[in-house]
């Protein structure tokens, strides 16, 4: 049976979170927290901004936001055929600032330096990688299978179940660079093997996977039938708010303690948590992300059409559940090839402005360019641009 206390590290076990003055009072003369009573030193404040109170802290809760998500990704619990589940309620959630936050603080809480290890599954998110140097953290690798992108899981099982120092799986669903949506009984085998380690699904372009209803591909609403399951995501991709940093991890609400406990007490501005407030409420905002992920799966499949009627492009080696494509480019030959892809991804952007993303380097993507999805004009003058470099660069 999975036992939380033998993965969590000792010292967080025992943490006892910061009280802020906000955990005590909320209305009334506030002189409590050494804040500037005078208000923003701003010339001018618009009314939305008055009403935020910009000279106090921010709420260190945020619940009524976290209600907002969880009302949204609930409505996946009926339509996820693999279980039943209780639903997610607010107790499950911790904030961040992007899902980086997050991945860096569940190594802070279960690996300890220079012990324990992470398994990461290439080609997969840089970040893993760097926070584990960071925080001194071995990585051991499973490479996905190929072609297909899917996770090895005899692979992943064996090796865990022979290295007791891992604590930590992180997995990308869908993948970047990949985009491939990993099939979810796959996870749910690790998730069921004896082992006393976290399962993390990084679902950071979990809404733009082609089924009927996006929100049931989420593995979200399964962490409090799976202890061992910690889902991350992001307000950064479907809803196109990559500038204001709001990342969510979904966990069991034990878990969910912890990681409340270490992050810090003001993490989500209040700017940040309006705008990801009026993004996630039924009425002002989800309304128009299912329309702009209607729109970008569109123009994702014409992109491809477009591109491939080119010659010197090759495969869609990825996945169609991202909001962005990866393309091989082939030399001369016909063969995908690193040299080529690297001359046209520089022509493109230094002569053409025109900025894609170089992923030869990675497993199993030689030749690759990942392409992300823009507005029509932009997709225009993407097929465009490559029409007219990919000659020169060929020769």
């Amino acid at each position: 049976m999975f036992d939380i206390k033998s993965v969590v590290r000792p010292n967080i076990l025992g943490l006892e979170p910061y009280r802020c003055a906000r955990d005590d009072f909320k209305v009334g003369i506030l002189l409590d927290a050494n804040e500037n009573t005078k208000g923003p030193a701003l010339t001018s404040l618009t009314e939305e901004e008055e009403l935020l109170d910009l000279n106090r802290y921010p709420d260190p809760h945020q619940i009524v936001l976290k209600q907002q998500i969880v009302d949204f990704r609930n409505l996946s619990v009926n339509a996820n055929k693999t279980a039943a589940s209780e639903p997610i309620s607010p107790d499950n959630l911790c904030l961040g600032v992007g899902s980086d936050e997050s991945i860096d603080m569940l190594m802070r809480c279960c690996c300890t330096p220079g012990k324990d290890k992470i398994l990461t599954c290439p080609p997969t998110y840089g970040m893993y990688s760097i926070c584990a140097t960071v925080n001194d953290v071995d990585i051991a690798k499973v490479p996905l299978l190929f072609p297909g992108f899917q996770i090895d899981v005899e692979s992943i099982i064996s090796t865990i179940k022979g290295d007791s120092t891992i604590k930590l799986i992180y997995l990308t669903s869908p993948g970047n660079p990949t985009g491939q949506l990993i099939k979810v009984i796959d996870i749910i085998k690790i998730l069921e093997v004896q082992w006393n380690g976290f399962v993390v699904v990084d679902e950071a372009y979990i809404d733009f996977t082609e089924s009927e209803s996006s929100a049931s591909e989420s593995m979200c609403t399964l962490v409090n039938q799976y202890p061992n399951l910690v889902v991350l995501q992001t307000l950064s991709k479907s809803f196109g708010l990559a500038g204001i940093r709001l990342g969510i991890t979904y966990s069991s609400k034990e878990l969910a303690s912890y990681l409340n406990a270490m992050k810090y007490p003001y993490n989500i501005s209040s700017l940040t948590a309006n705008i990801a407030t009026r993004a996630t409420g039924t009425e002002t905002g989800l309304g128009v992300m299912r329309k702009f992920v209607d729109h970008v799966t569109k123009q994702r499949q014409w992109v491809l059409e477009n591109l491939q009627k080119l010659d010197g492009i090759g495969k869609s080696i990825g996945g169609f559940d991202s909001n962005f494509l990866l393309l091989e480019i082939l030399d001369s030959e016909g063969k995908p090839s690193n040299h080529v892809a690297e001359k046209l991804y520089t022509k493109l952007a230094t002569e053409n402005q025109v900025v894609v993303r170089f992923r030869g380097k990675e497993l199993n993507c030689t030749g690759c360019l990942r392409i992300s999805i823009g507005s029509e004009e932009e997709s225009a003058t993407l097929v465009e641009t490559f029409r007219k470099c990919l000659k020169e660069v060929r020769q």
